[in-house]
């Protein structure tokens, strides 16, 4: 580090601007690598698709330049002193982590701007707003590492680890949580998804942060060989003896038909196009399904029972009443009364009821407006309200001996709450069921990222995910995670195929049911703890 200590001199509290430039373009590198658009990614060729691909090895050079950069601080911070590389490493984490947020969601942008009519710099404000008030979670972490700093390499790697696992905690389950485009995603086609069915995607990214802080010191030749050597078969390991999969067996083949209406979002709750529009469109599909089970995507029927022509829900009810089929449709429920939910109505053969799931997990301004922010949601035209919260765990939808747990748009983000359903060894789902509409987001990347969530918790639970969605993606996800049938995004279709059900516990899916995130959060206090109790006691 002569270099950078020259170049600071008496100004080594701030970050040389070669630095900051070198964090932003890493964290736009970290974006890039949750889901790289390429033509000819996994699975895309035989279907005929374009999906973004995660680039598994992407955030071991991103993620490595930050903790390379980091590492030269905690350099200086044991020579000069924590406090003269405090302010620096955490503007570092904060720039890298503004840049990798803003660049994975950025197509919130298309739901402010183009179906919100908020006016377009203001979205932009919105979307580095949040990517930026997140970026603190990250900014706190890399400041903490140059304070807690330890005289060895191998010691500083598992602290940083730790501290980076606390900053994607933090943000994943604090202030109801927006963990989206977490670094484990990345690794869905690299060995270190292996490790999936064990320790989950926060163990992942775990073992990334570990690794690349370890990789990082490597390269400035001052690395603990051991950690190093572990390093190297933590990552090697998978490949050569094959990737660990729990063993899980077959729960038998259900027919499926999922349904595509590419009902466009700026015309989908209009009573005068889109909404007859998706009414006779779903209306004539579910009439015409042949398979046992047809699923139509959240809010596919846009208007709540009581506003439906008495024919066209006895129609539907008649459908489904008898015979050997059944159907999954996302639709709002409730009353002025009692209020309102995001839900899926199921019809069952012989069954009085309709069966419900009301969503749980509500997207904040879309479904649930916070306070003091009443101001920001009235300067846009997207049809926001409060709903009612669903129960943490509801009952599954027997049908055809599956077992099929319902989640709707992001709830498939939150795999400790997916968890919930595995308390039970003899009655956890065998199918994953997730409903969405990402229109919002126009063609963008939103699709790929939420397909890499549903493959990650497919490999965490080791059962299939069945995607049904208004333009994409709609899919079915299998349990190691691919994808092995799908429907071309932003075309109205039809998708007839097969889902294989699971039974089986995976050992993630053991202790999170148990536990939820309690091991991890017990895991970084433990290591935190000793981290600090040896940087006070530092002369």
């Amino acid at each position: 580090m002569k270099p950078l200590n020259g170049a600071l001199g008496d100004q080594r509290r701030f970050v040389p601007l070669w630095q900051a430039i070198l964090a932003l373009l890493a964290g736009a590198g970290q974006a890039a690598s949750l889901a790289w658009p390429l033509a000819n990614a996994p699975f895309s060729e035989s279907l005929g698709l374009h999906y973004g691909q995660a680039v598994w090895w992407l955030p071991l050079l991103s993620l490595g330049l930050l903790a390379w950069l980091l590492d030269g601080w905690r350099q200086i911070a044991l020579t000069q002193g924590a406090r003269q590389a405090l302010q620096p490493a955490a503007w570092l984490g904060g720039l890298f982590a503004t840049a990798w947020l803003a660049g994975t969601f950025w197509w919130i942008f298309i739901a402010l701007h183009t179906y919100g009519g908020l006016p377009a710099v203001l979205s932009v404000v919105a979307v580095i707003a949040l990517a930026a008030l997140l970026a603190i979670y990250y900014a706190a972490v890399c400041g903490a590492f140059v304070l807690l700093v330890p005289v060895k390499s191998a010691w500083a790697a598992i602290i940083f680890a730790s501290l980076w696992l606390l900053a994607e905690l933090a943000r994943g389950v604090w202030l109801t949580g927006f963990g989206w485009g977490a670094v484990a995603y990345a690794q869905l086609d690299g060995p270190l998804i292996a490790y999936a069915p064990w320790v989950g995607m926060y163990g992942v990214c775990l073992l990334v942060a570990w690794l690349v802080m370890t990789m990082a010191q490597a390269v400035r030749l001052r690395c603990n060989w051991v950690a190093a050597l572990l390093a190297g078969v933590a990552l090697v390991a998978p490949v050569v003896g094959g990737a660990p999969w729990v063993s899980t067996t077959s729960a038998g083949r259900l027919d499926v038909t999922l349904l595509q209406g590419n009902i466009p979002q700026d015309e989908k709750f209009e009573p005068g196009s889109g909404v007859p529009l998706a009414l006779k469109w779903y209306h004539e599909q579910l009439l015409a399904s042949r398979t046992s089970l047809v699923i139509a995507p959240e809010t596919a029927i846009p208007l709540l029972p009581q506003q439906l022509s008495p024919d066209y829900w006895q129609s539907l009810q008649n459908r489904f009443a008898t015979g050997e089929q059944a159907a999954l449709i996302g639709m709002p429920l409730g009353n002025n009364q009692a209020g309102y939910t995001n839900s899926v109505v199921g019809f069952l053969p012989g069954q009085e009821a309709a069966w419900r799931y009301d969503k749980q997990h509500l997207v904040p301004f879309g479904e649930f407006i916070p306070p003091l922010f009443k101001w920001f949601t009235e300067m846009m035209s997207i049809p926001l309200g409060d709903f009612n919260r669903g129960a943490m765990k509801q009952p599954l939808f027997d049908w055809k001996g599956q077992r099929l747990a319902l989640n709707i748009c992001y709830e498939d983000l939150f795999g400790e709450e997916l968890g919930l359903q595995f308390s039970d060894p003899a009655q956890t789902p065998t199918v994953f069921v997730n409903v969405s509409n990402l229109a919002w987001f126009g063609n963008s990347l939103a699709m790929d990222q939420h397909l890499h969530i549903a493959r990650m918790r497919a490999l965490e639970f080791a059962r299939p995910f069945v995607l049904a969605t208004n333009t994409g993606a709609t899919a079915i996800v299998d349990h190691q995670g691919r994808v092995v049938s799908a429907l071309a995004r932003d075309t109205r279709g039809v998708l007839v195929t097969e889902v294989e059900g699971r039974e089986g516990v995976t050992p993630f899916a053991t202790w999170v049911a148990r536990f939820g995130l309690w091991p991890y959060w017990a895991l970084i206090g433990i290591v935190l703890s000793v981290a600090a109790w040896g940087a006070l006691r530092k002369p």
